[in-house]
This record gives C-alpha cells, sequence and structure tokens, in this order.
C-alpha cells in the first residue's frame, strides 16, 4: 500500500477533506463538494488554523489525502483542570477501508493529545456507523456515554 504520513492540513486540501465528508450516505446529505467550493469551508478552515486549541489532520498516501479528522483541544474544569482532546470528522477513502489507515489516524491524534498534555480523549461517532464503532473499540475505546445533539 505504501507509507501513509499524517499532517496538518493545508489551504490546498480542503477540496480533498470536503469531498472526503461527502462521501458517505449522511455527508452527501448536509457537505457540498461541487466546485468552486462554498465559500464557509474556507473561512471554517481558517478559523482552524487561526487557533492553536484546534486542528484538521489529513493522511496522505502517495501525495493524495485518503483521510481526515479535526481535533480540538478543550480546558476545563473538572478532573483538576484537565484538558481533553475531542476527536471529530473521521473520514478514510472508501476504497481505502480496512487497510488500517483509520486506527493509524486515531493513534496519530490519540498521541497529539498525549503531546498537548490532555488526560483524555473522547469523540461521539453516529449510531449508523457500526464499522467505526468495531474499530474504535477494537483500539481499546469505552462506549462510557449517550451524546445528544441539537441542530441549530
Amino acid at each position: 500500500m505504501g507509507e501513509v504520513l499524517f499532517r496538518d492540513a493545508a489551504l490546498a486540501d480542503l477540496r480533498a477533506i470536503v469531498a472526503l465528508l461527502a462521501e458517505d450516505t449522511l455527508g452527501e446529505k448536509r457537505e457540498d463538494p461541487s466546485l468552486p467550493l462554498d465559500p464557509r469551508y474556507a473561512a471554517a478552515f481558517a478559523a482552524i488554523q487561526a487557533d492553536p486549541h484546534h486542528r484538521l489532520i489529513v493522511a496522505e498516501l502517495a501525495g493524495r489525502v485518503v483521510g481526515c479528522l479535526q481535533l480540538s483541544f478543550i480546558p476545563g474544569i473538572a478532573f483538576m483542570g484537565a484538558w481533553r482532546g475531542l476527536i471529530e470528522a473521521v473520514r478514510v477513502s472508501s476504497e481505502l477501508r480496512g487497510q488500517g489507515i483509520g486506527a493509524a489516524l486515531i493513534d496519530h491524534a490519540v498521541e497529539a493529545c498525549r503531546a498537548y498534555g490532555c488526560k483524555m480523549v473522547q469523540l461521539t461517532s453516529h449510531k449508523s456507523r457500526t464499522d467505526a464503532h468495531r474499530l474504535y473499540e477494537r483500539l481499546g475505546w469505552a462506549r462510557s456515554h449517550d451524546g445528544f445533539k441539537l441542530s441549530l
């Protein structure tokens, strides 16, 4: 398969990231990968890049973006003022799933949280993403909470 590299995303990666987000049944209803990209994507990218508590990470294989996730570092009072990492929007290209890229991407994010000084890492995953749930459990993640969301 070749070596997968993990790095912070560049603006030039935005089109590939949006395409990954739009690739599944949930994303196809809420994302728009058509060109030109909606300017809200670039504005969100700029906000992430400007804030040291947020990172957009891509997985690159042979010069092509094949995975992504967003990582946020959240300060908190709970757990004696511990920082926590929040992983969101994890995606791997559908043609490459099952080859270990997702696991390596999550491991990379966890190590970034450790290096940042986080005491825990959390993520949410839609109930329909059963393959992702199996991956997270295989990596040692516990289903410890029920999550709730309110669309605005």
